[in-house]
Order: C-alpha cells, then sequence, then structure tokens
C-alpha cells in the first residue's frame, strides 16, 4: 500500500487512496446529500459526528486487515472526489463484502462498476479470497446492476446489517477448495 493520499489502485479513469482526517469535508458533502445515502442505513443524511467517527475508524482498518479498507476515490483525469469503494469485513461476519458510496454527479457514468470490479479482482488476485458479496437495499436496482456488471451474481436474500438485504456473490473459481500445508 501507498502512503496517505498517495494511489493506492489505479483503474483507467480513477484512482484509489487511503482516506485520512483531512478527506472529512469530501465525505460529509458525500454523506449530507439525501439522494446519496437514500438506501443506505436509515436512509438518512450523516452528521459531521458521524463522518468524524467513521475518519478514526477508516484508517485504522488498513493496518488490522491489510488489503482491505475503505479508499477515496478520485478521477484520474481531473482530480476531482468521486466517492469512496470499500473491501471490507461485514460486522459480526467473517464475510467479506465490496461496497461504494459516489457523489451523484458520478452516477451513471460506470465509475462504480469500474471500482467495484477492481476491488473484485484485487480480493481473489491479490489477497487470495475464495467469496466476495455484495449487499443492497432489495429496492436500489442501480446498485443490484452495478454489483453484476462487476461480476457478482444475485444470492437472493439475507440478513446483514441488522435488516433484511438482496444479497450477490461471486467466487474465484467454482469448485475452488484451499490447499492446507501439511
Amino acid at each position: 500500500m501507498m502512503g496517505a493520499n498517495r494511489a493506492w489502485c489505479v483503474t483507467k479513469r480513477l484512482a484509489l487512496s487511503e482516506i485520512t482526517c483531512d478527506d472529512g469535508n469530501e465525505l460529509f458533502e458525500l454523506d449530507a446529500d439525501p439522494r446519496v445515502m437514500r438506501y443506505i442505513g436509515t436512509g438518512h443524511v450523516s452528521t459531521r459526528e458521524q463522518v468524524d467517527e467513521a475518519l478514526r475508524r477508516i484508517p485504522r482498518a488498513y493496518a488490522l486487515y491489510p488489503g482491505l479498507g475503505t479508499w477515496r476515490a478520485t478521477r484520474r483525469d481531473n482530480g476531482d472526489f468521486v466517492g469512496w469503494f470499500a473491501l471490507k469485513y461485514i460486522p459480526g461476519t467473517i464475510e467479506v463484502e465490496v461496497g461504494y458510496r459516489l457523489r451523484f454527479g458520478a452516477w451513471g457514468k460506470g465509475f462504480a462498476t469500474e471500482g467495484a470490479a477492481a476491488l473484485v479482482r484485487h480480493g481473489f488476485d491479490d489477497l487470495g479470497l475464495y467469496r466476495i458479496l455484495g449487499v443492497t437495499h432489495p429496492d436500489n436496482t442501480a446498485s443490484q446492476r452495478v454489483l453484476v456488471k462487476a461480476g457478482l451474481a444475485d444470492a437472493g436474500w439475507g440478513h446483514y446489517y441488522g435488516r433484511p438485504v438482496r444479497v450477490f456473490a461471486c467466487v474465484r473459481e467454482a469448485g475452488w477448495q484451499p490447499a492446507w500445508n501439511e
């Protein structure tokens, strides 16, 4: 991983970097947009205090779970903040989830699919994960389409984050099993 605010992962159009305390205003702007937050959590916008708490928590995850985390996404052509992408444990489980939250102005341009697909490849190729999930609000059909385009398949219903959600999943290889050293 690269240092703070240096590209950790680069795609054709995006640069992903570690989130730092300097990113608070961008993250607050993102979470203060009701269109962005409609299908997230309670559907309410975040307070500045909630964003500040996330800013204290997110950087600790880089050291605790190498290769996993939440990354700030910017456009490579102009440096504009797009949102964030994550590859992280779903709280209280051993499941790894790919997720994203993008500014409204970045919707419909393929950024979500591009970033999510890059993190799925990273999870399989670099981290050796067997399975990656994506979870969405049942009514968030746009995000469900993104997950399918990023290589995940509809796996039905599940219960994560204390509520019923639509679950999407992909596995590294059909029939793959871990090789145990004897």
